[in-house]
């Protein structure tokens, strides 16, 4: 194999963790979102409303945003190999309590507790940044994230067949219980295999955990605005599921959820001010810096993206069956192309961010999507279906391939935080998602579309600030020296 060239026929070194790696955030995904395709099953055995379904549908989200924070964390101190199996084998055991849920009560709460899978993605970005170097990563981390996200359209296409195999109404119990079956089996062999760095290589950590290090008086205080978006996601999923929407909580739980929230914040910034009060008292040598605007650049980045991805998934057979008078499963058999073009757009952002920079690309992507997202705002029922499709699978190309080149650069901002920094973007596409569905519970599709173009152009010109990686950055080792890591 060249320096320059991936053999992804080989299952050896760097091209082995590749392998395995993608294989576990495939089966994280597919846990995430095994209940979906089983729906309407699930809603035959539990007799259960449509604003019960929707309830189902919004909780398994809502614990994801700060999972990936939490997870990010323990990844930079614990490492992926450790992290990602113990994630794997918790979340097959939620699985088996899902399967055989004898409640709406246990529906809810272990469908909750399931979306702490859906963190999974942030510790795989930590593992191949371990063992990729900078003209590679990006293509790895594409190929990582492209295949394993094929998890949720792989739930999709196989689930429904499995549980017509078992038979009967339990059919759908008995198709995800095999889900949890095969993640627990996997958990144990990911444990065996894998290895948080190549032979000889050093896993570096964070001097402290409990927030990420900045390494400036106004990144101290950018980071606590960059944390604000987060909580008010959460807030509006408290709110889709209170009084005034979906009735599944009461009033009194939605307030206590919201000055849960409030104190949450508080205590959050009290660990951001714990770990970088040294700031105020002194600058960190230039050698230790990096800038928070970099972080912050790729969270907007990812924002629309895969918060757009998200969004549109979830509306997309809808769109079609309703614009263009099709059937249930002809909408959805074209909508899917849109999680299909994952397996080669997110691989390919990740390539041309490796080949013509990280800043360039992610621009170039971002424009493109931006003008996507316009021409479907035009799509209406004169439109060919054909072309339709069409365009659709090319704003598709622009949204994936624009999330491999965000996670291109995610790796080379600071080598010791890249769990956090990968588990903070990936919260901000959560967050996008929660922002363009409550966006779209409000207006036409067509103006949907034209929205996260909107936004798309605000990530724009926030990408333009970013700063292309150049020479090295350093990173301290147990003895106190420093050693320097490429990042061009």
């Amino acid at each position: 194999m060249s320096d320059s060239k991936l053999n992804l026929l080989t299952f050896t070194g760097k091209i082995r963790t590749l392998h395995l790696t993608w294989f576990a955030f495939f089966l994280s995904f597919f846990v995430w979102f095994n209940h979906a395709p089983l729906m309407a099953s699930i809603q035959e055995t539990f007799k259960l409303t449509a604003q019960e379904v929707k309830a189902l549908l919004i909780i398994n989200v809502a614990l994801t945003i700060p999972a990936r924070i939490v997870i990010g964390m323990l990844v930079d101190k614990y490492g992926p190999r450790l992290v990602y199996s113990l994630l794997l084998f918790v979340s097959s055991l939620i699985c088996f309590l899902f399967a055989f849920a004898d409640s709406y009560n246990m529906l809810l709460i272990s469908r909750f507790a399931l979306g702490f899978v859906g963190a999974g993605f942030v510790i795989g970005i930590r593992m191949i940044g371990e063992w990729f170097p900078a003209r590679q990563v990006g293509v790895a981390e594409g190929i990582y994230g492209g295949w394993g996200n094929f998890g949720s359209a792989a739930a999709a296409l196989s689930l429904p067949t499995i549980a017509l195999m078992f038979g009967g109404d339990e059919g759908w119990r008995y198709a995800i219980f095999l889900t949890g079956a095969v993640t627990l089996i996997y958990s144990l062999v990911y444990y065996r295999l894998a290895r948080n760095t190549p032979k000889g290589s050093t896993y570096f950590k964070p001097k402290k955990t409990g927030a990420m290090e900045v390494t400036s008086r106004g990144d101290f205080y950018f980071y606590l605005l960059m944390n604000i978006p987060m909580y008010l996601a959460l807030a509006v999923l408290t709110w889709k599921l209170g009084p005034d929407n979906l009735k599944i909580i009461s009033g009194m739980m939605s307030n206590g959820i919201y000055i849960g929230l409030l104190l949450l914040y508080a205590y959050q910034a009290s660990q951001v001010w714990r770990i970088n009060k040294h700031v105020f008292k002194e600058e960190v040598a230039e050698i230790h810096r990096y800038k928070f605007k970099q972080v912050a650049i790729l969270d907007l980045a990812y924002f629309v993206t895969f918060g757009s991805e998200l969004a549109v998934v979830s509306m997309l057979p809808l769109f079609f069956k309703e614009t263009f008078d099709l059937s249930i499963v002809q909408a959805g058999m074209l909508a899917s192309g849109f999680a299909f073009m994952n397996l080669v757009a997110r691989p390919g952002g990740g390539l041309f961010s490796d080949k013509f920079g990280r800043r360039n690309t992610l621009t170039l992507l971002i424009a493109g999507l931006a003008i996507g997202y316009f021409v479907l705002g035009q799509i209406d029922s004169g439109w060919s279906l054909t072309i339709a499709v069409i365009a659709t699978m090319a704003c598709s190309f622009f949204v994936q391939a624009g999330e491999g080149a965000v996670f291109a650069m995610v790796p080379l901002v600071k080598r010791r935080m890249t769990g956090q920094v990968a588990g903070m973007a990936g919260a901000y596409g959560n967050v996008g998602a929660v922002t363009f569905l409550t966006v779209f519970s409000f207006v036409t599709p067509q103006m949907f579309f034209m929205v996260i173009g909107g936004a798309a152009l605000i990530a724009l010109a926030a990408v333009r600030f970013l700063d292309e990686p150049q020479g090295q950055t350093a990173e301290l080792m147990e003895d106190g020296s420093v050693q320097m890591i490429d990042v061009t």
